[in-house]
């Protein structure tokens, strides 16, 4: 049976090769066949050469999502074991050390399966199904990542954003297996409780791992205010790394009990460590006006801008939460501050925090640049997928 055919406008193939995954609605001269969601269609040029495989998006303005640049290749359940399984030789090299036992196995676009996100806590998956195409091969999908990790435990976390703009309704449950709803996982020796039911994206931010350890490394000595902390993160590795005082802050009373559980479970120093819930905006005024001061301050916020349409929204917020940060840092005091916002890139990010020490009166210098850790690796052909970015500014 031949496929449905998604022809492009003349002269539109070009990020097609430069093997850019996404095509938008407004490349396509025309649809053949009435595909239906998910379903895999051929991307042809306006002149009729074959380009692509890809899942078909009809709701969304990525209309579609390239499978293969390979016009020979069948999209079907060899295929997808053969990029689940490359994408697990991949972190082979780009796993963390002995001390992890939780990484992202598949990095969506990076790892050649656009849409999918899948993450390890020691024996559970959770995975994320983000666009019509890996929905529609869902249940095959599920069966592939349980054979060929040897992990039956397997919890669907997609209630993301991102699938209101696919047309597919927030789902999130178990897909095989029985896994617990709160599992114990070790990052760089520390060991951190993960919701897997209802925490922050798969339950954990994998992606600053990296980042944790080196502010580790950076706590000596220091007192440190945690902004954003979570499940305590940040917190936690500054106490191992002998922070003077630690205080983390959240708006989330359940996180901030999962980070003082996460604290005990270590054995962490719990006379240096404060809790306080809250609007991290509001209390960054209010220690201002109160004239208090921290060595090291961490920036950690959810997304203010998921797409370019938020972003200058998203610069006030970040330009705020900065500023008042400079403020609070005593001279020589360390400011490790983040975005995970897909509509703020690096450049951009850097002009605010700069505008915002610019404001604060201060002199700063930028020491670092942070990113998201090796297991979510980057396509050179999608920069999109280089979503984390991160500076550390001392303080003059």
């Amino acid at each position: 049976m031949e496929q449905p055919v998604l022809t492009l406008k003349p002269s539109r193939e070009k990020s097609i090769l430069r093997r850019h995954p996404w095509i938008y609605s407004g490349a396509i001269e025309r649809v053949s066949g009435d595909p239906a969601p998910g379903e895999t269609v051929e991307i042809r040029s306006a002149r009729g050469e074959l380009l692509a495989r890809a899942g078909y998006s009809p709701h969304s303005q990525i209309r579609a999502r390239v499978w293969s640049f390979d016009p020979d290749e069948a999209v079907g359940g060899d295929f997808f074991r053969g990029r689940i399984r490359r994408a697990l030789q991949a972190r082979q090299t780009l796993a963390p050390g002995p001390g992890t036992n939780a990484l992202r196995l598949v990095h969506g676009e990076s790892d050649g399966l656009p849409g999918l996100v899948v993450d390890r806590y020691d024996r559970v998956l959770v995975a994320q199904f983000l666009s019509a195409g890996v929905e529609h091969w869902k249940e095959a999908l599920a069966d592939l990542l349980a054979a060929e990790t040897g992990i039956p435990d397997l919890y669907e976390r997609s209630d993301a954003d991102v699938r209101a703009l696919e047309g597919l309704p927030v789902l999130t449950g178990l897909l095989r297996g029985a896994p617990p709803a709160l599992c114990t996982v070790t990052e760089n020796g520390i060991q951190f409780q993960v919701d897997l039911q209802a925490g922050h994206k798969t339950g954990f931010y994998l992606d600053q791992r990296t980042n944790r350890q080196r502010v580790r490394a950076l706590s000596q000595g220091r007192e440190m205010l945690d902004c954003f902390c979570y499940t305590g993160g940040f917190s936690l590795n500054a106490l191992a790394g002998g922070a003077r005082s630690v205080l983390s802050v959240d708006s989330s009373a359940e996180a901030l009990a999962l980070c003082a559980a996460n604290r005990a479970l270590n054995g962490l120093p719990e006379e240096k460590h404060s809790l306080l819930e809250g609007d991290v905006f509001q209390l960054l005024r209010k220690f201002r006006d109160e004239s208090r001061a921290f060595d090291l301050i961490v920036l950690d916020p959810p997304k203010f801008a998921p797409t370019a349409a938020h972003a200058e929204k998203a610069t006030r917020a970040y330009k705020d939460i900065n500023l008042l940060a400079f403020k609070l840092l005593r001279p020589g005091g360390l400011l490790a501050t983040f975005s995970c916002s897909g509509g703020v890139d690096a450049g951009l990010f850097q002009k605010i925090v700069a505008s915002a020490a610019l404001d604060a009166g201060v002199e700063a210098l930028l020491l670092e640049h942070f990113s998201q850790s090796p297991d979510h690796p980057v396509s050179l052909h999608f920069p999109e997928g280089t979503y984390l970015k991160g500076l550390l500014c001392r303080k003059g």
